[in-house]
């Protein structure tokens, strides 16, 4: 049973990022925000939203060895097998902004986890620097596609193009958010459930299993 609420947790977490994404996407581009923007924050923080509810409901439950170990182990492994394997299909051509900012900024915020890790807790207002960082990102990121193309920005967020404000339109993106926000929450609880299940007959610390 731990199998199969592990599988089902984890198939409910991509179906629901995967609706999330779509609804809130389209839903922006009709209230009229740039393409680069979605894409720089509702579709990155909509393909993060299952590390976000695993992590909170880990969390809420106690586990705190599951929610850091999935937020450092993903990061590691976007690195360096996402990375790795896309660069192996075809070479990837990277922007002056990459380098001048976002990959530099990507390093100091792991150096500045591990300071904030030294002390063997994250509390409150480790919590309010890193969300006070993301909403600077964020804003930094908005100023700066102001910048872009037009060009540029129709081709960050193909989705976009197919906003419908029609009635019909907004009753279905809207369905896509509230049902991909149900299945993070449900596919959250059956995926840590499933984990601790693994973590205990395996005999390994919860840390690995979230790793």
């Amino acid at each position: 049973m731990a199998v199969f609420w592990f599988i089902a947790g984890l198939l409910f977490l991509i179906i629901g990022a995967e609706a999330l994404v779509r609804g809130a996407s389209r839903l922006a581009a009709v209230f009229g925000i740039a393409p680069l923007v979605i894409g720089l924050t509702v579709v990155a923080f909509g393909t993060s939203s299952p590390e976000l509810a695993v992590s909170v409901k880990s969390a809420l439950s106690g586990q705190a060895s599951i929610a850091l170990g999935n937020v450092i182990g993903s990061n590691i492994f976007n690195v360096l097998f996402i990375l790795g394997a896309s660069a192996l299909i075809v070479p990837l051509v990277v922007s002056q902004q990459l380098v001048r900012l976002d990959v530099p900024l990507m390093i100091a915020l792991s150096f500045l986890v591990l300071l904030l890790a030294l002390d063997g807790r994250f509390g409150a207002v480790d919590g309010l620097l890193l969300v006070a960082g993301l909403v600077t990102y964020v804003w930094v990121l908005i100023r700066l596609s102001r910048k872009e193309t037009a060009s540029a920005k129709r081709q960050s967020v193909p989705e976009a193009a197919n906003a419908n404000p029609k009635a019909a339109g907004w009753i279905r993106n809207i369905s896509l958010v509230i049902v991909g926000l149900a299945l993070l929450v449900l596919g959250s609880r059956w995926l840590v459930d499933g984990a601790v299940s693994f973590a205990r007959h395996l005999g390994v610390s919860e840390l690995i299993v979230g790793l």
